[in-house]
């Protein structure tokens, strides 16, 4: 017969409270992240506005006004120029994935992080 094994007595765990990684924190479903390093917005673009601004999120949509009128693509130059403002980012890092001829758009912008988008869309919302 074998002898028993020993076995040490197990210690109460001392680690901190674990960080809530981007996984597990909740995003709208309107920003995904989309791998390697972009991230999609779906955006409800109301061409025409006074002003170029956000309106709402919601898990549908991102609700922009758009300062330009809905012709020869004027409102979508506009909406992509707005958005790499806000976010920070180069103006060719963001582009149109779908909805060029439609109010309903999926912007893709490149070479960044959901929680850096998050939390530049979520700064103009609150400082309005």
């Amino acid at each position: 017969m074998a002898p028993n094994k020993k076995s040490k007595p197990k210690s109460k765990s001392t680690d901190p409270i674990p960080s809530p990684s981007a996984a597990q924190i909740k995003f709208p479903a309107c920003i995904r992240s989309v791998p390697p390093s972009s991230v999609a917005i779906t955006i409800h673009a109301k061409p025409g506005s006074k002003v170029a601004t956000i309106t709402d999120i919601s898990d549908e949509a991102l609700g922009v006004q758009i300062d330009a009128p809905a012709k020869d693509g004027e409102a979508n130059a506009a909406l992509l120029e707005y958005i790499s403002d806000v976010i920070g980012v180069k103006r060719r890092q963001v582009s149109i994935g779908s909805g060029m001829k439609s109010r309903d758009k999926v912007v893709m912008v490149e070479e960044t992080t959901l929680q850096s988008v998050f939390d530049a869309l979520d700064k103009v919302l609150k400082s309005k």
